[in-house]
């Protein structure tokens, strides 16, 4: 648990960009700390389009040896796709992080498998429980939304896994709103919250560009390095990466630059 004791954010304005339904613990931590926060999610998670695929994938799925699910997002939408809805108990489940593991536990699963360092494909990746001899001729399934990253799989394959995606959501843009432009044009947004690419990649596009500058030039929050390098590759200069994606972590980063600025 990360200590944010002491911390008083006096109203500060931090714009909460994540989905609606994974939004509400963060505006809460703000709130209880004097902030206020601005609660616009900057995307959409739905289900997908086109399930033949994924409905043939689940037909398949007595014969897999490993489950690796990517995201709390895919816990939630890939288990709804499980005939039966339970995963066989001989698969070996493994999650990318705690938030993706507290998913797993909620429903009811027992985790094999979770890096103790770190909460992204390279951290499991660096598993001994994924090394090349423990994964060669094992069949696994990736749990992911559609245009996930392919390092994981590929890494995998390289190892000699075979490889399935079981593509169970996919990310949108919300339609335009005023009300991102309001909330850089009242002057009273101080800080900037994001937990993926696709959220930067959204907020580029939703804020108008007579106010994009100015979106530009307000602090901002990601959750790994990966996400900075591409931040600034947007134009943002002042880019503050928390330790951890869950609440708390944020938070602290937040007070931190609450408490430099």
């Amino acid at each position: 648990m990360v200590n944010i004791a002491g911390c008083r954010l006096s109203g500060m304005g931090v714009l909460i960009t994540r989905a609606k339904h994974q939004a509400a613990g963060l505006c809460d931590l703000i709130e209880q700390l004097d902030g206020r926060p601005i609660c616009l999610p900057a995307i959409e998670i739905l289900a997908p389009e086109h399930s033949e695929q994924l409905h043939g994938v689940m037909t398949q799925i007595q014969s897999f040896h490993i489950a690796i699910f990517v995201s709390a997002n895919a816990v939630h939408w890939g288990l709804k796709q499980i005939p039966g809805g339970r995963l066989p108990e001989r698969i070996s489940i493994a999650a990318v992080g705690q938030a993706t593991a507290r998913a797993l536990n909620d429903a009811g699963y027992t985790v094999n498998l979770m890096p103790q360092k770190g909460f992204d494909s390279e951290a499991l990746l660096a598993t001994s429980e994924l090394g090349t001899e423990r994964v060669t001729g094992k069949r696994i399934l990736i749990f992911r939304g559609e245009d996930g990253r392919p390092l994981l799989g590929d890494t995998l394959v390289q190892r000699g896994a075979e490889v399935v995606y079981a593509a169970v959501y996919r990310r949108c843009c919300p339609a335009p709103s005023d009300d991102f432009d309001l909330a850089v044009r009242d002057g009273n947004l101080h800080l900037i919250t994001a937990t993926s690419n696709a959220i930067l990649d959204n907020l580029i596009q939703l804020f108008g560009e007579a106010q994009r500058e100015r979106l530009l030039r307000t602090p901002l929050i990601v959750i790994s390095a990966r996400m900075r390098a591409h931040a600034r590759s947007l134009g943002w200069n002042q880019v503050f990466v928390a330790d951890r994606p869950d609440d708390q972590a944020i938070v602290a980063t937040i007070c931190r630059c609450c408490a430099n600025s």
